[in-house]
């Protein structure tokens, strides 16, 4: 019976870590709190060396309607200590109601780097 309870206890405690965020979800992460105007969430998502970049293409999707369709993100190598990571989908922005706007994601590489323990966006390739 005491196995059992340790196991048991095992179990609760490994189903209750939470498993850190990998490189391509951390990119599709950095897309949807973008596109979602989620600025507190948002600034956790990328590294310190790229947060005036990020900051300012956060600024450029606020006078827009903008969502994600399809996006799917994956890992397409490495490059030194960065993991590239590349999506599948689009992001569509409308602008004042109209200008129906397709940006798709497929010819752009994201660099996802370890920063703190965490995985976070770090600019493109």
């Amino acid at each position: 019976m005491p196995r059992f309870i340790l196991a048991v206890l095992l179990l609760i405690t490994a189903a209750g870590c939470a498993q850190p965020a990998d490189a391509p979800t951390t990119i599709e992460t950095y897309l949807k709190t973008m596109v979602a105007k989620d600025r507190d969430a948002f600034v956790k998502t990328f590294c310190a060396a790229y947060e005036a970049d990020a900051l300012t293409e956060f600024d450029s999707f606020g006078a827009v309607e903008a969502a994600l369709d399809g996006v799917d993100c994956q890992s397409s190598g490495t490059d030194g200590g960065a993991t590239l990571v590349t999506c599948t989908g689009s992001i569509n922005v409308t602008y004042q109601g109209e200008d129906n706007q397709v940006l798709a994601l497929e010819n752009t590489v994201y660099r996802a780097v370890q920063e703190n323990g965490e995985w976070k966006m770090c600019g493109y390739e």
